[in-house]
């Protein structure tokens, strides 16, 4: 899906994931004025074959991925970083797991003592 997909639909990706990685001033950012600039140099020409634009076109389908990629990892460090000592049963949540139940106590609490 992503070698099919035209350049400014990359470069809309690209700067949606700087819009969501850096808020609402992105567009003072040098990584949007870069990638803004880089697509503008490298639109499409007249020639048959330009190996600069596929250079080109590889790159930001490699940066992209890299974004993507890492606000992924983001969220899921986030949600599974350590936050100190757990429960059993809260780790067990965590990778969809309950704990067993004993409805009637281990059974050892109601043993006769001997004297």
């Amino acid at each position: 899906m992503a070698s099919l997909s035209s350049p400014l639909r990359v470069c809309r990706e690209i700067l949606k994931e700087l819009r969501a990685i850096q808020g609402p001033s992105y567009k003072q950012s040098l990584a949007y004025n870069y990638v803004l600039d880089q697509f503008r140099k490298n639109k499409v020409t007249g020639e048959r074959y330009c190996r600069a634009q596929q250079e080109a076109r590889h790159a930001s389908l490699t940066y992209l991925c890299l974004l993507v990629s890492t606000r992924n990892h983001l969220a899921l460090h986030n949600l599974y970083h350590g936050k100190g000592e757990r429960s059993p049963e809260e780790v067990a949540g965590l990778v969809g797991l309950r704990l067993p139940t004993q409805p009637g106590g281990k059974g050892w609490e109601n043993w006769p003592h001997v004297i």
